[in-house]
């Protein structure tokens, strides 16, 4: 080993921190990938950049760029793995392009970008940050689902719509019971209601016959 391969190796262990950095971030909110993950990504892609920048450098006719290519492609897979979609929700999908761009964070290493790699990767850290934020403008809106089972009358449809500040029945089936029509409705909601409100509009709301409260919707 000369000083030459020495000086490789201080951008594969500069990968190695700030893979961590990435990965530390992502293990304290409990994410699908932690610091392993994000640090054997980082220094991986350092390590290819680096054999495929300086490896293949006494060849006339290797492409420098071939190798190092093959990373994008290669994380994809990765990621691929770490998207999941469970309860009709898809789970995974910004830590696996964390992942993603952690490898460019380690390409950037291996390649003696040394300020690019610093750089980028704050900026990860601090944009996962950011939006982790209890901020009203980065909050997803998330909607319930109320199953309510009511008794016709004039105003009776509208009033159940205006309870729950809804335009609109996701699902409806109407029912004769004797002289009553029974409605039975699902719809979304973006206030979540507490069990003692519930029986609050049940009593206030005596065609209301019962009401289920959905959280995974």
């Amino acid at each position: 080993m000369d000083w030459t391969e020495l000086k490789y190796m201080i951008g594969i262990l500069v990968a190695v921190v700030l893979g961590f950095a990435i990965g530390y971030e992502r293990k304290m909110r409990f994410k699908e990938a932690g610091i392993r993950t994000h640090t054997i990504v980082c220094v991986g892609s350092a390590l290819i950049m680096v054999v495929s920048k300086y490896g293949f450098a006494d060849t006339d006719s290797a492409d420098a760029s071939r190798v190092a290519a093959q990373i994008v492609s290669g994380i994809g897979f990765l990621g691929a793995g770490i998207i999941v979609y469970r309860r009709q929700e898809i789970h995974g999908l910004t830590t696996a392009a964390g992942v993603w761009a952690t490898s460019g964070v380690g390409m950037a290493a291996g390649a003696g970008m040394y300020a690019v790699a610093v750089g980028a990767a704050v900026t990860i850290i601090f944009v996962q940050c950011l939006f982790h934020l209890k901020c009203r403008l980065f909050r997803t809106k998330k909607y319930f689902q109320i199953r309510i089972c009511f008794t016709s009358g004039a105003t009776a449809c509208g009033k159940v719509k205006e309870l729950f500040h809804t335009d609109r029945f996701n699902r409806l089936v109407i029912e004769r019971k004797g002289q009553d029509t029974v409605y039975h409705a699902t719809l979304n909601t973006d206030e979540e209601y507490s069990s003692s409100r519930l029986n609050e509009i049940m009593e206030e709301n005596p065609f209301i016959r019962s009401i289920e409260r959905c959280d995974e919707t």
